[in-house]
């Protein structure tokens, strides 16, 4: 049995479900507007007070790598196909401003329509759509809403913390 979160909000179990269920919905789907240019996306209210999201995706965007400012969540692809590049290792969140990665720690995953996962309170990624062609769309759930965003560039194994986002600044 999994215990539950100490926060008394939803598992990440729950988000996870919460994500593939709000994608096999064509209703819900059919209110994001596509753009061909930039993301696109609409705020959806999630299980037990979690933040939650449908995004679209252009043709070769992506988000950049970024922590959920010590949020646990998840995603599900409901069209399309995402790249999700992260880092099998739990980075400190303050105090630094640039690391040196070990190697082996880059994970990759491939993301088609009907494919997600969960991750928790320290999870290190990107997301991409890298088709030439077609939008990706997908459903991503946080619990507790998105305090902030860490922002990071990255030179080979080298991190480097580039900005903090307060809410609301990641959908302008």
């Amino acid at each position: 049995m999994v215990a539950a979160p100490a926060d008394g909000g939803p598992s990440l179990a729950e988000l996870l479900d919460f994500a593939h269920r709000t994608a096999a919905d064509p209703a819900v789907l059919a209110r994001l507007p596509l753009r061909p240019e930039e993301r696109t996306w609409i705020a959806l209210e999630g299980p037990g007070g979690s933040e939650a999201w449908v995004i679209g995706w252009p043709p070769g965007s992506g988000t950049g790598w970024h922590d959920h400012g010590g949020s646990r969540g998840a995603f599900a692809t409901a069209a399309g196909r995402l790249t999700e590049q992260s880092l099998a290792a739990e980075l400190p969140t303050e105090g630094w401003r640039t690391l040196e990665l070990m190697e082996g720690v880059d994970r990759e995953r491939d993301l088609p329509a009907g494919r997600g996962r969960a991750f928790g309170p320290h999870h290190v990624h990107q997301v991409v759509n890298t088709s030439p062609e077609g939008h990706a769309v997908s459903v991503h759930v946080y619990h507790p809403p998105l305090p902030l965003l860490r922002r990071y560039s990255r030179d080979g194994q080298v991190l480097r913390l580039e900005a903090v986002e307060e809410p609301g600044e990641w959908t302008r």
